[in-house]
């Protein structure tokens, strides 16, 4: 049992508005909620935060191609996802936005706090930002963004510096001496490794755009976006008001829940700017997973995007609350798919739990005129729940939801063997036939079984707040929103009470029901596409964020027109022995890693019948171009390449050199399989542009569907593939031609 006696305050990341909300927004927040709601039940004072992060070069770019003003595109994007939180009744206290006063004024005196106290220092800033993450990088033009892989931009203007790097051994300490603050342990790992790398003075101004807050007293300066957007979890309790009170309450923070990709921002600068301003520091700070994505039935597609609305419309809010946290094993990625939703929705929730509740207070109803009798102990039901009271809350509180989920069901599993047990439809009849042991055994069995149920309602009210509600009152014990289950305990239902009304809690679903969902979601993908062009990138503290379908093509020289660059490897997905500077000729590509485990192509254009036909030992090491027949343009034309955005990488199970890719095409998501995994580490690949090859027939590997190819060169004796890339702004989805 955590302890409760002080406030707890909750933050999710601030959702950047560069696109509208979906699933991955969603799982952050349910998770957090699912939390708060949990505190609040074991007595606890709860403060539970989101918001929108709405500041930035990307915001300003975003409003531009949308036509509008900065304030008008993030009002009506921050609108979209406070509306989706009120449908789904998530429980937040408090939602900020960095556009309100408050939270400039909040940011101001954070910034004026760290110049007096000798930390902020004016200079010149010339080298490479990533737009996309808002990230300043070490590397030369043109370099890729070590996070994202994404192609940096030159920049060069006056800026105020922050001295993290005199915090470089204060944040080292501060780790060794709470290990809890950074959790899961990879992420803690990846940061100690960061921070032992060395810390630079960094960048928390910029002069090139003019989206953000001024620096107070320099205007010309507009304040970096993550000192802006970090500072957001202390400005929504008041810091830099006049009254500070609910900051002087609630802060520290006993939880941030992020996305991985973002715990350097939050592990590294921010708390250095805390200690820097003298201000106490968060409890933890919990990395979770990427949610990914896979087909449905309906779809070639690999790796959709969802809307939460869509699952929303045909399963309802808890079920979608149910999968995300029994599913994913929180920290670590997780799949989606609406195949394995419904499947779990069906199986744990509709044959599961409701069916339980429906069967056991139907017989309640039937028997006993839904009065709940009185009866002597079912010990072994009644020790089976005393445990799962134990095991789930220390499962739960310590993070660990889907185990927790699963205790709860193996009790939902034990009531169902004892009611198969006893039988009491058999004891009913024995009972009426004059039988009193039965009639006694059968009070004993209805009783202990309800009570089940009520102890299994209040565990998973987190979890399915709309259908525990309804249970609660059908066991007759009125609104679950305002019952006291602080000590929750075998015992609580009372002989005598009387049942509800009773009805259906999850309805089965029918088995079309993944395909409608499918159906929906490419009606809503084919409408943005020829609604709007894509906005701009999504922002670092929306890890999931997937940019809008487009429909665009962009010029490259042809075969004719002499060499294509590629984009430079970043540091992370780019081996020692390869050349880092490299530029290829077009005729280098090679589009051989998608559909083949085994790809070797080297040194020329391969059409897909080409790679079809293509074996690894026929290859030569170094096979010149002139070297296969020559094709016409026509023949070249027939391949059709286009710019795609890697989503999810990760490896194939017993095979050495596969990654399972998904990739967004701007216009849909698909799977492709690359035999990349010997040069690429899978993490280093995720937001990377890559080319594929679009319309090459699918084809099974190792049980997985790959729809297209990679392009890369094949480099030195033993052709280690590097990925094709460009060193402009290119739209994902753009075909090269």
């Amino acid at each position: 049992m955590p302890d409760t006696s002080t406030p707890f305050y909750l933050t999710t990341p601030i959702y950047y508005v560069n696109a509208r909300p979906h699933i991955g927004h969603t799982y952050t927040t349910v998770v957090s909620d699912a939390i708060a709601r949990r505190r609040r039940l074991l007595g606890q004072d709860v403060w539970f935060l989101t918001g929108t992060d709405e500041h930035g070069q990307k915001i300003e770019r975003s409003a531009e191609k949308a036509g509008i003003a900065p304030q008008q595109f993030t009002d009506q994007v921050s609108a979209e996802f406070r509306g989706l939180w009120d449908q789904m009744g998530l429980t937040y206290d408090d939602y900020i936005r960095t556009t309100e006063e408050r939270h400039k004024r909040g940011v101001h005196k954070l910034w004026n706090v760290l110049k007096e106290r000798g930390y902020l220092y004016k200079g010149t800033y010339t080298g490479q930002y990533c737009v996309w993450d808002e990230l300043y990088v070490e590397a030369g033009p043109g370099a890729a963004c070590p996070d994202c892989g994404r192609i940096t931009e030159t920049v060069s203007e006056e800026n105020y510096f922050f001295k993290l790097s005199a915090f470089e051994n204060r944040l080292l300490e501060l780790y060794a001496e709470q290990p809890g603050l950074i959790q899961p342990e990879t992420r803690r790992n990846e940061v100690l490794a960061f921070v032992r790398g060395g810390l630079r003075d960094l960048s928390v101004s910029r002069t090139s755009f003019k989206w953000g807050i001024p620096v107070p007293g320099d205007e010309s300066h507009v304040i970096y976006v993550w000192l802006d957007a970090l500072a957001n979890y202390i400005t929504a309790l008041g810091y830099g008001s006049e009254d500070e009170s609910a900051f002087h309450k609630y802060w520290p923070a006993q939880l941030h829940i992020i996305g991985k990709e973002i715990s350097r921002f939050h592990c590294v600068y921010w708390p250095a700017f805390l200690m820097a301003a003298g201000l106490p520091l968060p409890t933890a700070v919990v990395a979770h997973g990427w949610l990914l994505f896979e087909q449905s039935k309906m779809s070639k597609s690999r790796g959709n995007i969802v809307r939460s609305e869509t699952i929303l419309a045909v399963l309802g809010a808890d079920a979608l609350r149910y999968f995300l946290l029994r599913e994913i094993v929180f920290g670590q990625d997780g799949s989606f798919s609406f195949d394995a939703l419904v499947q779990r929705y069906n199986a744990d929730l509709a044959n599961g739990l409701g069916n339980l509740v429906s069967r056991t207070l139907a017989m309640i109803e039937k028997y006993f005129s839904g009065v709940i009798p009185e009866a002597s102990a079912a010990e072994s039901i009644q020790a089976a729940a005393e445990q799962c009271i134990q095991t789930f809350g220390e499962r739960f509180d310590a993070l660990d939801f889907s185990r927790a989920l699963e205790s709860a069901w193996a009790l939902v599993a034990v009531i169902d063997g004892y009611i198969s047990e006893q039988a009491p439809w058999k004891l009913a009849k024995q009972a009426d036939a004059g039988d009193e042991a039965s009639r006694e055994q059968l009070k004993t069995v209805l009783a202990a079984c309800a009570e089940a149920i009520r102890v299994l309602t209040a565990l998973v009210y987190p979890v399915l707040p709309e259908a525990a509600a309804k249970i609660w009152t059908q066991l007759g014990l009125g609104d679950l929103h305002q019952a006291d289950l602080k000590d929750l305990h075998w015992g609580g239902l009372q002989p005598g009470a009387r049942l509800g009304a009773l009805g259906p809690v999850f309805p089965r679903a029918d088995k079309d029901a993944a395909e409608r969902m499918q159906a929906m979601e490419q009606d809503n993908a084919r409408n943005a596409a020829a609604q709007a062009a894509e906005t701009a990138p999504a922002s670092p503290t929306t890890p999931q964020s997937v940019p809008a379908p487009v429909d665009q093509s962009i010029s490259h020289p042809n075969l004719e027109s002499g060499p294509v660059p590629v984009s430079p490897a970043t540091a992370l997905a780019t081996p020692p022995e390869q050349t880092a500077d490299a530029s290829l000729p077009l005729g280098a590509f090679m589009p051989g890693l998608g559909a083949m485990e085994d790809a070797a192509i080297v040194g020329q254009i391969t059409t897909p019948a080409m790679v079809e036909t293509a074996n690894v030992n026929d290859a030569p090491a170094a096979a010149r171009p002139d070297a296969v027949p020559q094709i016409t343009i026509d023949d070249f034309l027939k391949v059709e390449l286009r710019v795609a955005q890697i989503l999810v990488a990760e490896r194939v199970p017993k095979a050495d050199k596969l990654l399972r890719l998904e990739v967004d095409l701007g216009y849909e998501q698909r799977q492709i399989l690359a035999g990349i995994a010997e040069t690429y580490a899978p993490e280093s690949l995720v937001g990377r542009k890559v080319v594929i090859v679009a319309n090459l027939a699918p084809r099974k590997l190792r049980g997985f569907e790959s729809n297209g190819m990679v392009v890369a060169a094949s480099l030195g004796e033993h052709g280690k593939p590097s990925l094709a890339g460009f060193l402009d702004h290119v739209e994902i989805g753009a075909r090269l031609k």
